[in-house]
């Protein structure tokens, strides 16, 4: 589990395409990894991956095609910036949302306007997912747990708000209009949506 408090960001080092799946190295350079395990869960670009190797200066994880598909890290190229999130451990602060790591897909990117040192980003969900996110929820996107500032349901549109340490620790600062992010949905509000949904069908 994570909570959408981003660490900080790591460089791509290598991506190898293998069959059925694609192996990348991440760089440990800010040194989020030093006490790693194999088989440790971390969020890339919010996706939960699983540590496969490691050395004091590389981490390495694989990615399944399906994941790939799912996600923007079929996008990903070496040199690029990927936001980073150890799992969240007991006993320690939640200082965002509860967060799996699981991604249900790609949000498209239609507004990113500066206003002040804050950004006002705006995002296109795709298909009927909308009716998962309401205003004042939360969204994971790029593995951050952002407030949810506006929706426009006809145009499937969320409206949010950057923070200038938001813009500092993570990629969100690099991104333009036009670019893919990884999202995901809150599970309760899913299973609340989908349970009202299927007994008004019944009736």
């Amino acid at each position: 589990m994570y909570t959408g408090i981003v660490q900080g960001t790591e460089s791509v080092l290598s991506l190898n395409k293998k069959d059925g799946f694609s192996t990348i190295v991440i760089s440990n350079d800010n040194h989020f990894f030093d006490d790693i395990a194999i088989g440790a869960s971390v969020a890339i670009d919010g996706t939960c991956l699983t540590v496969t190797q490691f050395s004091e200066n590389k981490i390495t994880f694989d990615i399944s095609d399906f994941t790939a598909d799912t996600t923007t890290l079929k996008f990903l190229s070496i040199g690029d910036k990927v936001n980073i999130e150890r799992s969240h451990q007991m006993y320690k602060e939640n200082g965002g949302h509860n967060l799996y790591g699981h991604i249900e897909g790609i949000a498209e990117v239609v507004e990113f306007t500066a206003t002040g040192e804050t950004y006002r980003l705006v995002i296109r969900i795709p298909q009927d997912n909308i009716k998962y996110f309401f205003l004042k929820g939360f969204i994971g996107l790029h593995g951050c747990s952002l407030t949810i500032n506006g929706i426009d349901e006809e145009n499937k549109t969320i409206a949010l708000n950057l923070i200038p340490e938001t813009l500092r620790l993570t990629n969100l600062s690099k991104i333009k209009v036009g670019d893919f992010l990884n999202y995901e949905i809150d599970q309760t509000t899913r299973t609340i949506v989908d349970t009202l949904s299927r007994m008004l069908l019944k009736k």
